[in-house]
């Protein structure tokens, strides 16, 4: 609906339908770009860090991690949320992680990071947790 309100709005102010057209086809690109790039943040674990979206934390500054279904995620992202907190939410997904951070100099409390499968990214951390001798769960 926004593609074609903006197309209306074109085709008024322009005269030429096919001048109108292009422009929205143009815009509607430049929409579809934009969701795309939104719901592409992606999630990884490795050896050494997490990565979600934009943002990396080294794993030694991780502290428990806590899978957490539709209900918790609605508190912890709502009335239960700390405003330090770092948020990779994603409206279309309604499960999520929460990270603690360990880090004394860090002032973020935990991460929140929504994702398809919670239980298997709590288990990613634990397993290189329990390789580095540590237990993050």
């Amino acid at each position: 609906m926004l593609v074609a309100s903006f197309w209306f709005a074109i085709a008024v102010a322009v005269p030429s339908v096919l001048a109108a057209a292009l422009i929205s086809a143009g815009f509607g690109a430049l929409v579809a770009l934009g969701f795309l790039a939104y719901g592409g943040a992606r999630v990884t674990v490795d050896e050494h860090e997490l990565r979600a979206g934009k943002a990396h934390i080294d794993l030694a500054f991780l502290g428990e991690c806590e899978a957490l279904d539709k209900e918790a995620t609605r508190r912890v992202a709502g009335v239960e949320a700390d405003a330090r907190a770092h948020l990779l939410l994603r409206p279309y997904l309604k499960r999520a992680v929460r990270v603690r951070i360990e880090d004394p100099d860090d002032p973020t409390p935990y991460w929140l990071i929504s994702t398809r499968n919670p239980e298997r990214l709590a288990a990613a951390l634990g397993t290189v947790a329990s390789r580095r001798g540590e237990d993050v769960l």
